[in-house]
């Protein structure tokens, strides 16, 4: 299935399809993901946000021409859902089925990679349509229940890039900066995020170097509706950075401190 941007509706495309999406095709349980995917199908406002996009998108020429927009959108919206990096939500497409369906594609089709993945993040990003997008689906999720609001989780994770990266002015992309995790050091940026606890769905999304302290991003990743947050030792002394007295926080404890702790079934 393909869509057509300037209708809004799906076009059956002629083709031979791979065994793979025949497959699929032809089987008859539902994984928790599939079901998910079917209730976003008619939830979420494909023709509003499509008509938000659609004029900033860039239209076929002499070039490679872009893959439908509907498509696109959709990558993009599964990647904050199961929260994916560009890399993890490439091979996704091409590795799980219900995920190559719902974006409208075939593995006899070429399939987005990550820098096209990317590249239309940085579009949205440049015109300042993420954060509309993200909100108008999210409050359509709350109000169909499957965004409960009542905890979220929050984490951090470092999005590494090539050490060598360079800009137009032939230096390294002032954005990224190194981190050392463990006793390895990274370059790149790093992504704070905020998951419902109940559904697993991403709410909130943040970015950052990668020296970015995660604690100091932890008042953004909540939405203010939650009444617990659970996250790990990165997040201590979150309380004093939020200052709402009535959430109920679970920070795990440094692995030195839990050495220290007596041996035994805690009780």
């Amino acid at each position: 299935m393909r869509w057509d941007v300037k209708y809004g509706k799906g076009v059956e495309l002629m083709g031979q399809i791979s065994f793979a999406d025949a497959e699929y095709a032809g089987k008859r349980k539902k994984t928790r993901r599939e079901v998910f995917l079917d209730e976003m199908e008619v939830v979420v406002p494909w023709k509003a946000l499509l008509k938000v996009i659609e004029p900033f998108y860039p239209e076929a020429g002499r070039g490679r021409r872009p893959y439908p927009l509907e498509s696109m959108l959709r990558v993009h919206l599964m990647q904050n859902w199961f929260a994916l990096c560009d890399p993890s939500m490439e091979e996704g497409l091409y590795e799980i089925a219900s995920l190559r369906h719902f974006a409208g594609l075939k593995l006899s089709e070429p399939i987005p990679d990550e820098t096209t993945i990317l590249n239309f993040r940085h579009m949205l990003e440049e015109y300042d349509l993420v954060e509309d997008i993200f909100k108008q689906v999210n409050v359509l999720l709350a109000r169909k229940g499957l965004l409960l609001k009542r905890g979220s989780i929050v984490d951090a994770t470092i999005i590494a890039a090539p050490s060598s990266t360079k800009n137009a002015q032939g230096e390294r992309d002032p954005e990224m900066h190194q981190t050392k995790k463990g006793n390895q050091w990274y370059f790149g940026m790093k992504a704070h995020i905020g998951v419902d606890a109940d559904s697993g769905l991403v709410h909130t999304v943040a970015t950052t170097p990668a020296n970015e302290v995660d604690v100091e991003q932890v008042a953004d990743l909540l939405h203010g509706k939650e009444k617990f947050v659970y996250t790990d030792s990165g997040y201590l002394g979150a309380q004093s950075r939020v200052g709402r007295k009535e959430l109920k926080w679970h920070i795990a404890a440094r692995p030195s401190g839990i050495a220290k702790l007596p041996k035994g079934r805690a009780k």
